[in-house]
Formats: structure tokens, sequence, C-alpha cells
């Protein structure tokens, strides 16, 4: 794989990382070919702030694989989305009444 020295790094833009973290800490970086495989083999050895935020890197990271004509297994981790469970409506609604009996 290609080294990025803090000096190359630092030139990188925050678009050209997978992930950047609410404290601006910028984690795999995809300017490049070399970087995007170790993007994908990383990927789920990386500790994101939310499941929103590992779904935008993961498509990200795809993305970047697709411009570099890189393949990706189907049955890679990244690949799938995660798994993200909403609830079916957050709209409140009145409460049914109750009947006597």
């Amino acid at each position: 794989m290609a080294e990025l020295n803090a000096k190359d790094r630092e030139k990188l833009r925050s678009t050209q990382f997978a992930y950047v973290d609410s404290k601006g800490g910028e984690h795999l970086p995809i300017h490049d070919e070399p970087h995007v495989r170790n993007a994908i083999a990383r990927f789920n050895q990386t500790e994101f702030e939310s499941k929103a935020a590992k779904e935008r890197a993961r498509r990200k990271i795809l993305s970047a694989a697709e411009m570099h004509g890189i393949e990706v297994d189907e049955d890679s981790n990244i690949h799938r989305p995660s798994s993200q469970r909403r609830a079916a409506s957050t709209e409140r609604r009145p409460p049914r009444p109750r009947h006597a009996n």
C-alpha cells in the first residue's frame, strides 16, 4: 500500500476521506486506488460515532471504488448497508378511546 506521510495527508481535503468525525478527525483516506482498497479492508475496524456516519462512509467508499474501477465483492461487509431500524412512524397519535364493559 502507498504510504501517506503527515505532510501529504495535510494536503488532502476533508472530502477525500470516507469519514470525518465531529472533532474534525479524518479517517479512511479514499483519494487514490490503493487507499480506497485499504479503506475497504479497514472499514469494519473503524469506530464510527453513529450508524448514520458509518452508512455515509460506506457509501463514500463504494462510490470511490466505482470511480477507481475497483470491484467490491457482494459478500463483503462494506457492500451491505448497515442495519438501521427506524420506528414505523414518529407521528404522535391521539390515544384510542376505552370501551366500558
